[in-house]
């Protein structure tokens, strides 16, 4: 039978009550309940027996503390002991506040724990028996070095629980402790939020670990924890960390706003992790190095300040129905000689690489897609990695790259939308494809580099921006059942000593079949253009298309193409006349005719054998499209011709693609092939802005601008550079490189076109067509212009040369309905005839 003890100060609580709380524990048996009075007891009370202390008048009325000098204010050395309603005090924020030893048995609920921490300790060996603690609805606060102090043989329950305020770790499990949390509230810690040693074990469900200084859930030596519809919040390290062979399984948890990585598996650790999230890492957000392992299945990991997934060493990731997006460097990087395997994971929006392996690291992709990143996926290593069924969409720069001396199998991929290249087989590169689509990229659909020799089988090319198959110099492989459709460019392009072989290779609806340079040696078997064989070196008539069949070049296509034949000589007086033609753009022939006689003094000068003043010929162009930039720079180069001051005056136009390489070691070459193509004349570089973007990292633009400058410097003499583009983005691309201001010092300001002006672009199309406006048509078109707005879709000259075309799609429509049309009806443009406004 349960016996009552009444603890209360002289005067109070009646016939028999207690004046410490030690004397009623003492004169209880087990099982009995001591009643405890409101006030503030100071002293160390010794549960050594099974008791219960609880407040008489509820939860914050009672009060424990521990006497200047000790240990703890509640030491418990008996099993069974219980402690109700009660706040206890420690002596020193440093020591226990309540101690329980091994053996013994303790209960707190609805209990605080102040100035102290709880420590716990249990048997040393598994013969000593256990230590068992239970915390229900407590608050524990303002400990230093732990909250809750966990050591041996103990299992502990905490339930509804508040760690909080600790200068060190909130909970620390050691030996074989073992902690079943649930509900378990920790935050403002300095050191870690939870940790574990030796060979201890934590089960957390439906927690919060939030602002700790340090990790929040750290795992060492050959502990284990599982954790349940948990969440990690601000931890000042990593989220979870896992070292020596420790073991962690995560379910629906969430890692948010780590000072440092996410998820932490380091030596021979093991992690598994099922529907979590990691987020705003600051570092990596999943970091895997050693001998470590981890597994997520149907896990987000967003907006790492590092790569999402970094996997180092001899680490082994594999990621199952996984999502990365944003971040500041790659979705997914191996290294070392690591293996991940991604099945049926999505990566997005990353900085740089999608998937990046190096060294001698391995990749098995199966079903991934990579969207919207810097490059899709880089291959550098030389240990073979696998793709398959993967799709690659919009990337800035290369869809898939295997690099310099790596290997990779590549089935069934799908490469979209990439800013340069489809796919790169680097210099010495070792690659199988096996089916698979590259479809509207920017530059080349596949480019296989010097000394690279894949096998292609069954890929389909489709709209590339450049060839559909580039081999450089000294490539090969062979290429069997490709297929190359509407291609700008010759939809295969063989340089100089190289020598692949094509098989059944179909080409359709490209500018051009084949383009070799002299000393390329292909070999083609069973291949067609249009339905037409496709051979090599052996001229044929062209098919009905107009596209040819053979790559033999005309000898006068061949003179062109190596600069041999020279322009015609011209008059300065009808280049000139020629300029002041050209409607509006008062102010930049004004501009130009300063310009001609300027070097015309310039020259006479020099024969006469003076010394020439300092003259940069490079010129800005500033203007929006459409407004001759690029007519004038063609007419420039032949001013200076007739002028004597540039040997041909031809004029080569390039853009960011034309300069800027698709992958590291490309862009001097490339850039300095376009400037030798200019030699003599003009180098016109289309929206030079975007070789200098306003974030550029580590663009390549940085390269072409940094060669443009040396090549300008060696030939200045022997060619012009005109840069083009937006007003406002031109400042940006002469500030890009201090050589670019003192080459580009003068400025010509090309302004929009006034509505008279585009109306007279419009007539003098329908000069040259031999077409006439009507003078209602005139009126309207006029009013046309006015109306049209001068937004981003503005094109200036080119919009009025839309609109002429439309005009004349639209007359003809009209005329088709007439039975016999006359001749004046033919060439007539009638107000109707306009395309109306709102359809533009």
């Amino acid at each position: 039978m349960t016996t009552r003890h009444t603890v209360a100060p002289k005067g109070q609580g009646g016939r028999g009550a207690y004046r410490t709380i030690g004397e009623a524990v003492r004169a209880a048996s087990p099982g009995d309940l001591v009643v405890i009075a409101p006030g503030t007891w100071t002293e160390n009370v010794v549960l050594d027996r099974a008791v219960v202390l609880t407040a008489e008048h509820g939860r914050g009325s009672v009060v424990i503390a521990a006497p200047p000098g000790e240990a703890a204010a509640v030491t418990v050395d008996g099993p069974d002991c219980a402690l109700h309603n009660i706040t206890v005090w420690g002596s020193d924020a440093g020591l226990p506040a309540v101690s329980v030893s091994p053996g013994a048995g303790l209960v707190l609920e609805e209990c605080s724990v102040e100035g102290g921490r709880v420590q716990v300790k249990g048997p040393e060996d598994e013969e000593g028996g256990t230590t068992a603690v239970v915390l229900r609805r407590c608050r524990l606060e303002g400990a230093r070095l732990a909250g809750l102090h966990l050591a041996g043989g103990v299992r502990a329950r905490l339930e509804d629980t508040a760690v909080t305020g600790v200068d060190g770790t909130g909970v620390v499990l050691s030996g074989t402790a073992s902690l079943d949390a649930v509900r378990l509230r920790l935050e403002r810690t300095t050191g870690s939020g939870v940790r574990l040693r030796g060979r201890s074990r934590l089960r957390l469900t439906d927690s919060v670990l939030a602002g700790s200084g340090r990790a929040g859930l750290l795992l060492e030596d050959a502990t284990e924890a599982t954790a349940g519809e948990s969440r990690i919040e601000t931890p000042g390290a990593a989220g979870v960390h896992l070292t020596g062979s420790a073991r962690a399984e995560l379910t629906d948890c969430r890692i948010r706003g780590a000072a440092a990585s996410g998820l932490v598996v380091q030596e021979t650790a093991r992690l598994s992790a099922s529907g979590c999230s990691v987020a705003d890492a600051g570092a990596n957000g999943l970091l895997v190095t050693g001998s470590a392992e981890a597994d997520l299945a149907d896990c987000r990991i967003d907006r790492s300040t590092f790569s999402a997934v970094h996997l180092a060493g001899a680490a082994v990731g594999r990621l199952a129905d996984c999502r990365v997006r944003g971040g500041s460097e790659h979705g997914v990087h191996a290294t070392g000689e690591a293996r991940v395997e991604l099945t049926d994971c999505g990566i997005a929006d990353v900085a740089m690489t999608g998937v990046s392996v190096l060294e001698r690291a391995v990749a098995t992709l199966t079903g991934c897609r990579v969207a919207g990143s810097a490059a899709g996926i880089g291959i550098g290593s030389p240990a073979g990695s696998t793709v398959a069924d993967t799709t690659v969409t919009g990337t800035r720069e290369i869809g898939v790259q295997v690099a310099k001396g790596a290997a990779a199998a590549l089935a069934g991929i799908r490469i979209s939308g990439a800013g340069a290249a489809g796919l790169v087989v680097d210099e010495g590169a070792e690659a199988t494809v096996a089916g698979g689509r590259v479809e509207d990229c920017a530059g080349s659909g596949a480019v296989v580099w010097t000394g690279a020799r894949p096998e292609v089988t069954g890929l389909h090319i489709d709209r590339p921006g450049k060839n559909g198959l580039f081999l450089a110099e000294g490539a090969g492989g062979t290429f069997t059942g490709v297929e190359v459709t509407r291609a700008g460019f010759p939809a295969l392009h063989v340089a100089k000593g190289a020598d692949p072989l094509f098989r059944h290779c179909r080409i359709r609806d490209c500018a051009e079949a084949l383009g070799t340079d002299e000393g390329a040696e292909p070999v083609l078997e069973d291949c067609t253009a249009d339905g037409t064989p496709l051979t090599f070196g052996t001229p044929a008539a062209a098919p009905a298309n107009g596209r040819p069949g053979t790559c033999a070049p005309s000898a006068s296509a061949a003179k062109a193409a190596d600069g041999a034949e020279e322009p015609e000589e011209e008059n300065l007086e009808d280049l000139l006349g020629e300029l002041h033609e050209l409607v509006g753009l008062d102010r930049v022939k004004q501009d130009v005719g300063s310009l001609v006689k300027l070097m015309q003094t310039v020259r006479r000068r020099e024969e006469a054998g003076l010394p020439a003043p300092p003259l940069s010929r490079h010129l800005v162009f500033a203007g929006n499209p459409g407004t001759g930039k690029t007519t004038v720079a063609r007419l420039y180069g032949r001013l200076l011709k007739a002028l004597g001051l540039l040997r041909r005056g031809h004029l080569i136009e390039v853009d960011r693609t034309a300069l800027v390489g698709e992958y590291v070691g490309h862009t001097g070459p490339k850039t300095t092939a376009a400037f030798n193509r200019a030699l003599g004349g003009v180098l016109f570089i289309d929206e030079a802005y975007s070789l200098a973007p306003a974030f550029a990292g580590n663009d390549f633009g940085t390269e072409a601008v940094a060669t443009l400058v040396k090549l300008m410097e060696d030939h200045r003499d022997d060619v012009v550079v005109i840069a083009a583009g937006y007003p406002g983005d031109m400042h940006r691309f002469i500030g890009s490189n201090p050589g670019l201001a003192s080459r580009f010092g003068r400025t010509l300001l090309f302004e929009d076109y006034e509505p008279a002006e585009l109306v007279s672009i419009v007539e003098y199309q329908a000069g040259q067509h031999r077409y006439e406006l009507t003078p209602t048509a005139r009126t309207e078109l006029v009013g046309l212009f006015e109306a049209m707005p001068r937004g981003e879709g503005f094109g200036n000259g080119r919009s009025a040369r839309q609109i002429f075309q439309e005009t004349t799609e639209r007359q003809a429509q009209r005329v088709a309905e007439l039975a016999a049309p006359t001749p004046e009806q033919l060439i007539s443009l009638e107000a109707h005839d306009l395309p109306h406004p709102a359809a533009r």
